[in-house]
């Protein structure tokens, strides 16, 4: 089974940074594509940026291109979201997922992640 947990979140004032991490565990989790997705207050889960398992693709959302960074340490089971330039827009329940896919491949929605983080918090404040 494997698990994977979040970290890295917390408040942070408008054009600041933050630094997710994702701690994957259980099973060849090199093996699995990873994504990061989040969930504005009152709205739906959303897409942010996805990198496959050998960390030769990775794909981010228009919404942060540019500002949003996702890369990954096999090494180290860890897959991380630099956010730059962050915006209040950007808060939100941010959340890994873990996904068995191929070495360059990524994936953009929810139903093709297996297992799920609980998510971390982060709010941009103004």
């Amino acid at each position: 089974q494997v698990q994977v947990v979040e970290s890295g979140g917390g408040l942070v004032q408008v054009g600041g940074s933050l630094r997710l991490s994702c701690l994957a565990s259980g099973g060849d989790v090199t093996r699995y594509a990873m994504g990061w997705f989040r969930q504005p207050p009152g709205k739906e889960r959303e897409f942010v940026a996805a990198v496959s398992w050998s960390g030769g693709t990775t794909y981010t959302a228009d919404s942060v291109e540019g500002r949003f960074t996702i890369s990954r340490d096999n090494a180290k089971n860890t897959v991380y979201l630099q956010m730059n330039n962050l915006k209040p827009e950007d808060t939100a329940v941010y959340y890994c997922a873990a996904g068995i896919g191929y070495a360059y491949s990524v994936y953009r929605t929810s139903n093709e992640y297996a297992y799920w983080g609980q998510g971390t918090q982060v709010t941009v404040s103004s």
